[in-house]
Formats: C-alpha cells, structure tokens, sequence
C-alpha cells in the first residue's frame, strides 16, 4: 500500500465521526421542527356570494292540473289520448257509449211533440167555447135563451183556458227533459277542460263507468309550464319565513342547478309526521324545457339574508382562541399565573378570557403563522363572510393535512392548533 492511500484512509477515519454525528444531528432537527408549509390544509381568501337560509325538503306539483271525470254512466268507448300527449281546451278525449242517451233525447223529443200537438187541440177547443159563450151571452141579452145554458158555456171556455195553460206548463217540463237528456247525450264526448298535458290515465277503454254518486275520474289533466314546491318546513323555522321571501331549490338529477322563485304562501294547516309538525311552504317556478316533472324531490332552501361579492372562508378556518392582552410568554396555568411573568392570580385569568370575535390563522409567505382577530358577518354550515380582520388573498389554515410527532413523542391530531 502506498504513503498516499495511507493518508486518504487515516483522513477517511478522521472525518467519518463527524459525519456520522452530523447525520444524527439532522436526524433529530427534523424530526422536532414545527411542520412545514405543505402540512397544513390551506385555502386562498377570496370573494364570493353567501346566503344564510332555511332548508327543507319538498316535491313538485303542477301549479294548475284538473281531474276530469265522467258526468254520465255507462260503458266507455274510446280512449283517444295516452299520457304524455298535450291536449288543448275543448279537444276531445274519450267517448262513452252513447245509445241509451241518444234514446233518451228522441224520446223527449217525441214527447215535446206530443204535447205541442194537444196544446193546439186545446187552442182549438178554447177558440169554440168562446164562440158559444159569446153567442150565449147574445141571447141572453134578448131572453131567447136560459140562464144556466149561458152558464155553461161560460164555464166551458174558462176550462178550455186552464186546460191550455196545463199543456203549456207540460210543454215546459219537456223542454226541461228534452234539454237535459241533450246535455247528457253530450256529456258522453268528454273533452279538455283546459290545455296542457296527460300526467295520468286512470280508466281504460271498455271500463263501465259509475256516476250516480259520484263523478269517475278517467285522467289528469296539468299545465307544466309552471310548478309549484310544496316545501315541508318545521314549526321552529315557519315563523322566520316571509311572504314574497326569495326561495331556490335543486333536485337530485341537476344538483349543482338552481330553480329561483319567491314565497307564495304558507299553508294554515300543518301536517304532524312521526309526532313532527311541518307546515307546507309554496312557491311557484317557471318550468318552459320541462325538465322539472311532477313529483320530484327537492332542497329547497328559503333565503334569509345573502351578501354578493364579499370575502368568504371556510368554515373550519374560524377558530375562538384566548384573547392575548400585554406582554408575557403566554396564557396562564392553573394558579392564574402567567409564565416568565409576575402576574397575580387575577391578571392570568384576565389573559385566559375568550375573545368575542373568532381567530384566523394566516399561513404567511415566510412560512409563518399569524393569529388575527376576525369580524364575522352571515355564518353558515360552511362558510363565512368576513368584515375585516382579513384581506383577499390570504392563505388561511382550515386544518392539518398530515400529523408530526414532536420532541416528546406526542402525535398531533388532524386539524389541530400547531
């Protein structure tokens, strides 16, 4: 071995403690420095909208819709429409058999004839009694004739009279039935009520249909262009709601879509569910793609107070910490006394006193953290407006995105104070 290899190799043992111990050094700085900038959850402060509101979960109904039944008994025909289809007011939609009211209505007729034909008989009696009674009364005048012969024909023209007006009152009456058995017969044609849409096809056609005690109803007839939320909200929450309110909903297959509307009224009477009472809250949307159908679920959310274009942080940002007042190298333990001070049991619990506002703590560029004192406005489940305290741009810490062991072994737990 050369003088030169034996001078690297003795150098070499030299330097490898100082290495080793180095290493070891580094180990354990590593191991008890406070967390890096990457181990906190972060978020940037920046402007945006936030609404304070009431939330509720409701279904949609067609603002206007008519049953339409059956106003006459009897088979039905002809079903013309299927559900879905659109229909306009007066447009025919089912048929019932209409022969025993096509019956009906030439039997009235026949009847009307019948008694227009005796009134006319009895016109013609009335006319030759009042003939008589006149040449009656003549003769009477002269003595050519009895009293009593006068009488009768007097009271045969007063019976031509009345019985005209009993034909006549019959005539009436089966006008009256000749009018109805018509309206009848036509109650067989049964047509749209109003224009919209078929959401539902109750009969089916050769069902015999029964409407003596009440009307059958063969579909549903609404108008989809507007619906209407019928929301569910509890009586704690009823009271905070106002009329003409701004309200907005989504549904389960647009979730991230808003439907807007305003409170229309709140219904008197409440429905209790499972020992709940919940009063129903209605509100009207405009629906022209109709992508909102009948009975679909909805969030709905009743809008209390909103702010646009303000600062906004996470929830889980605001923090309430103990208000630090003067000097001293922190809160006070037990006994009330501050440490590396000469405070008296008073003073400490002074500096332990919550503060009113909420802390933030800000993850500064060097790498820092700073406590600042916030002013909050609307707080939500989620979010928060602030008022000052903050400016946009700042990173805020909402939490720890892994743990770190410190000098004594001790874990840090997720979303922690560091």
């Amino acid at each position: 071995m050369s003088e030169r290899t034996k001078i690297i190799l003795r150098w070499w043992w030299l330097i490898l403690p100082v290495i080793a111990v180095s290493a070891g050094f580094f180990v354990w700085r590593t191991s008890v420095a406070a967390p890096v900038a990457g181990t906190y959850q972060t978020s940037v402060l920046s402007r945006g909208d936030i609404d304070s509101a009431i939330t509720s979960v409701g279904v949609l109904q067609p603002f206007k819709y008519v049953d339409v039944g059956a106003q006459v008994s009897g088979q039905l025909k002809n079903m013309k429409i299927k559900p879905g289809d659109t229909v306009r007011q007066g447009e025919l939609l089912a048929e019932i058999d209409p022969a025993i009211f096509s019956a009906k209505v030439q039997e009235a007729e026949a009847t009307l004839e019948n008694l227009k034909a005796q009134l006319r008989i009895k016109e013609q009696q009335a006319q030759l009694a009042t003939q008589q009674n006149s040449r009656a009364a003549a003769l009477l005048k002269v003595d050519a004739v009895a009293a009593k012969d006068f009488e009768a024909t007097d009271a045969a023209l007063k019976i031509a009279r009345s019985e005209i007006e009993v034909v006549g009152s019959q005539i009436k009456q089966a006008g009256a039935a000749l009018q109805t058995a018509t309206t009848n017969l036509r109650y067989t044609k049964i047509v749209a009520p109003i224009s919209g849409t078929v959401v539902a096809v109750i009969a089916r056609e050769g069902q015999t249909l029964n409407a003596n005690q009440q009307a059958p109803v063969i579909l549903r007839i609404a108008d989809l262009e507007t619906m209407t939320v019928w929301a569910q909200v509890s009586e704690a929450d009823v009271t905070r709601l106002r009329t003409a309110g701004e309200a907005y909903f989504t549904i389960l297959g647009a979730p991230d879509r808003r439907w807007n509307g305003k409170l229309r009224q709140i219904l008197p009477t409440p429905e209790i569910i499972n020992n709940v009472t919940l009063y129903n809250a209605l509100f009207d949307v405009s629906n022209p793609g109709g992508d909102l159908k009948v009975q679909m679920t909805t969030q709905v959310f009743f809008v209390l107070e909103k702010a646009e274009d303000v600062l906004v942080v996470p929830l889980s940002a605001l923090q309430q910490a103990e208000k630090k007042q003067g000097g001293g190298n922190g809160g006070g333990n037990k006994n009330g006394q501050g440490k590396g001070s000469n405070r008296t049991a008073g003073e400490g619990k002074q500096q332990g006193k919550k503060s009113k506002n909420p802390i933030v703590r800000v993850l500064k560029q060097d790498g820092s953290i700073e406590e600042r004192e916030v002013t909050t406005g609307i707080v939500t489940q989620v979010a928060a407006e602030i008022r000052s305290g903050l400016d946009e741009g700042d990173i805020v810490i909402t939490g720890m995105a892994q743990t770190k062991k410190n000098g004594n072994g001790q874990g840090g737990k997720k979303g922690g104070k560091p």
